[in-house]
């Protein structure tokens, strides 16, 4: 029997790239939950003003996906997360059953 956690993940994507590159980045992230875990919510908060600069940039459009998963998964969002062009920041957490 398989071990499934919940996790919550806050995506930064750059408005640099214009608005249909965010829209397909908000669309790859999906895509990749919906193939490896049971995507509960997608909450797109939209463009925000970010607390400090990152590479020069001061607003951002954050995306948070609830989701539930094995626990090897989030590592492997991660990984993506982290070589995919114009994601600034990301945060995976894992969520208490409460």
């Amino acid at each position: 029997m398989a071990v499934i956690n919940s996790y919550e993940a806050v995506i930064v994507i750059s408005l640099k790239l214009g608005e249909e590159a965010v829209t397909a980045g908000v669309a790859k992230f999906k895509e990749l939950i919906e193939k490896h875990a049971t995507l509960e919510s997608v909450d797109e908060w939209g463009k925000r003003r970010l607390a400090y600069p990152i590479n020069k940039e001061t607003d951002a459009y954050y995306v948070l996906f609830n989701f539930k998963s094995e626990p090897e998964f989030p590592a492997e969002l991660d990984r993506v997360t982290k070589i995919t062009d114009g994601i600034l920041r990301s945060m995976i957490v894992k969520k208490d059953e409460a």
